[in-house]
């Protein structure tokens, strides 16, 4: 019986030395702002909405609240650039600016707004090794107030970015 107990006691020293250390870092994640793509009727004729442009800002908050929240990742906040491309757009550019940030994982999204009734809510998470998609997901919200998109970049999160994670 005791070469059994011995070999046990290899086989979980083993799994011990091969576990990953608790204390490892998360990977970096570049956030960048969420962008508007207003297609509505309004927007073409009045331009990006006040409210609208607020609740972008909200939107990157939650983004990053819910990545630190759920240990998977750092956030690293990328400053907003008005003139450069838009990264939805731009074939995965993001990549190259959040390697530039040493981070690991390029987080882009944006919300699409047909009306005021029918917008979404789009995030597209790229490994910045090689540019592959890890995660993405869009989500169809109905109305244009502050309880609908958070609630949109909430179930977002839960069901498609952060699975099994708690994201609010």
């Amino acid at each position: 019986m005791k070469p059994l107990r011995h070999l046990a006691g290899i086989g979980i020293a083993g799994g011990l030395l091969a576990a990953p250390p608790a204390c490892a870092q998360p990977p970096r994640a570049a956030l960048f702002a969420f962008e508007l793509d207003d297609t509505s009727l309004q927007g073409e004729i009045q331009g990006p909405a006040p409210e609208d442009l607020a609740r972008l800002a909200r939107l990157d908050a939650q983004l990053q609240e819910a990545l630190v929240r759920s240990g998977r990742y750092e956030p690293v906040a990328v400053a907003a650039d008005p003139l450069g491309p838009t990264l939805r757009t731009c074939g995965g550019c993001e990549v190259d600016a959040a390697r530039k940030l040493a981070a690991q994982v390029s987080v882009i999204g944006w919300v699409q707004k047909v009306s005021t009734l029918i917008l979404n809510i789009n995030i597209v998470m790229r490994d910045v090794a090689t540019g592959g998609r890890v995660a993405g997901g869009s989500v169809d919200i109905r109305g244009d107030t502050d309880e609908s998109w958070t609630r949109g970049l909430s179930f977002l999160l839960r069901n498609r970015i952060l699975v099994g994670a708690t994201a609010q």
